[in-house]
């Protein structure tokens, strides 16, 4: 069974530091998993790992997309995959890194996606939210009762899925949740307090480091564009301060707020999906965290 060790954790934690560290100690290569970091030009909102900061360790699906592309979780998947296998052809074991929590579980466990067929979008073209929602109940009542009547992108995907004679609760009930890989899975704690406080500062030195100047060269190119790659936390909120409609303290005070919601979601969600290694971090000193866990990951199969 091929191997991969995986840093999970809420956003602000420490995650990339600790990635490239044990990949210095292991020799081996770096997949990005944030929904995020594949958008070239999008680097200081999106906490993307510097140049300084990658310390010549190679990483993988970070600037992969354009900001007018969409990427689904889908596309995620086949790509993680594909990276886990060639670097362990390589005779290395892999660190997955990055903070969106479904990208991991759709790669590493028997997680199953009916690719889309978008011609098959024209055929719902005047029908409303509700007819819609009433045609699924008809056919796949399980999938409709866990799907909003106004979503209609996930209605008309699971009505394409049901069109196909095989019902979305059908697959979900089909996949037994279980890992493909041989999976070290480490997680970066600390205590809320302290993550917000870091969080907060982390927004500031965005800010420090021309995190305005960013968001509005790509407004001025996007502006009225309803891309995937713009509802990203900082681009959102400071699109809203460049059409006049918030304030700039306002818009600072939103990225933060909304940024520690965010990463009490992960939390949430890590904890509910995976087994989790759990290691509080010591920012005095980040070493005596890399040496915690590179001896878990030494002496655990012992």
């Amino acid at each position: 069974m091929e191997k991969v060790i995986v840093i999970v954790g809420p956003t602000g934690v420490g995650k990339t530091k600790l990635s490239v560290d044990l990949a210095r100690h292991f020799n081996t290569e770096i997949i990005s998993a944030d929904s995020m970091q594949i958008y070239k030009g999008m680097d200081i909102g999106t906490a993307k790992v510097t140049k300084d900061e990658t310390s010549g360790i190679k990483h993988h699906l970070i600037d992969i997309k354009e900001i007018e592309e969409s990427y689904s979780v889908f596309e995620s998947q086949i790509n993680i995959r594909k990276k886990i296998t060639e670097i362990n052809k390589m005779d290395k074991i892999p660190i997955i890194v990055g903070g969106t929590g479904l990208f991991i579980k759709a790669a590493l466990y028997d997680y199953t996606f009916l690719k889309e067929e978008k011609r098959e979008t024209q055929t719902y073209e005047g029908i409303s939210n509700e007819e819609l929602y009433e045609k699924l109940v008809s056919i796949d009542k399980e999938s409709a009762n866990k799907i909003h009547v106004n979503n209609r992108r996930r209605i008309i995907r699971a009505l394409q899925i049901a069109s196909s004679d095989i019902k979305k609760s059908d697959i979900i009930k089909s996949q037994k949740h279980k890992p493909l890989y041989d999976i070290k899975m480490i997680g970066l704690t600390t205590d809320r307090k302290t993550l917000y406080k870091r969080i907060d500062n982390r927004v500031d030195k965005m800010l420090e480091k021309g995190l305005l100047d960013e968001v509005k060269a790509i407004y001025d190119k996007y502006k009225g564009q309803n891309y995937q790659s713009l509802q990203g936390i900082s681009y959102k909120e400071l699109f809203l301060y460049f059409d006049k409609k918030i304030t700039l303290e306002e818009a600072i005070d939103l990225i933060k707020k909304k940024s520690r919601n965010y990463a009490k979601r992960q939390y949430t969600w890590f904890n509910n999906q995976f087994r989790v290694n759990w290691f509080d971090v010591d920012f005095n000193n980040f070493d005596n965290t890399v040496k915690e866990v590179l001896s878990f990951l030494e002496h655990e199969d012992e």
